[in-house]
């Protein structure tokens, strides 16, 4: 069975409700990303950084994965998937992608400010004073701007062993995430699925499906001869 790897990004959340800082103009809720979403903003304002996170774990329980999502677990039943996201929340595991690599970490997940390895999941707000066992105030499992991304060398390696390679809503412009393409191997067609063309990616092996990911994702599998 093929290898489709799949990068997905916040263009696929969209479609299912959820907003995006990058959707208005770098704004989330009238938060900038440097106020919100950075090692720095915490130290600063802890409670306003999680307050933020609150919001969007709320948010998070209005809304459902959608057609595009759904389209991604069809196609298990043609191709060995793996879905890389940069994504947070939890929209794939909900539609039913066997699976699933978070780049960026996980919304519905905390931890401990001293140890990054000692995560718990959570459903309901992480407080100011709420502590991990180690004595360290739990903070969200993401990925904040300016931060390592532990799990890049995993998701290189994955998309260095695609037949196929998928992108669906994803601009392709936040690093390292945009870099993995540059893994999948030359012989692999490269497919993406995105109402904007990203710039800077061209070659006879790749191609665009202008649309948003509730059809372009029916569209692919139709090029693939798959239902």
């Amino acid at each position: 069975m093929k290898k489709l790897v799949v990068l997905t990004g916040a263009g696929i959340s969209a479609e299912s409700g959820l907003k995006t800082f990058r959707g208005a103009g770098g704004l989330w809720e009238g938060h900038n990303v440097q106020d919100v979403a950075t090692p720095q903003a915490f130290r600063k304002d802890p409670e306003l950084v999680l307050r933020f996170y609150n919001e969007r774990r709320r948010q998070l329980q209005t809304v459902e994965p959608n057609a595009g999502h759904l389209g991604l677990v069809a196609l298990e039943k043609h191709f060995d998937v793996q879905v890389i996201t940069q994504n947070v929340d939890d929209l794939h595991e909900r539609a039913g992608s066997s699976n699933i690599l978070h780049l960026h970490g996980q919304l519905r997940k905390k931890r401990s400010v001293y140890d990054e390895t000692l995560i718990e999941d959570i459903d309901g707000d992480i407080l100011l004073g709420d502590l991990a066992p180690d004595g360290g105030q739990w903070r969200p499992h993401i990925v904040w701007f300016g931060e390592d991304v532990p799990l890049l060398y995993n998701a290189a390696q994955l998309a260095a062993q695609a037949d196929i390679l998928l992108v669906v809503g994803t601009s392709l412009l936040v690093y390292p995430a945009n870099t993995l393409l540059n893994y999948a191997p030359p012989y692999a067609p490269v497919y993406i699925v995105d109402p904007n063309r990203p710039e800077g990616v061209w070659g006879d092996r790749v191609t665009f499906i202008e649309e948003p990911a509730s059809t372009g994702v029916a569209r692919v599998m139709g090029l693939l001869n798959v239902t």
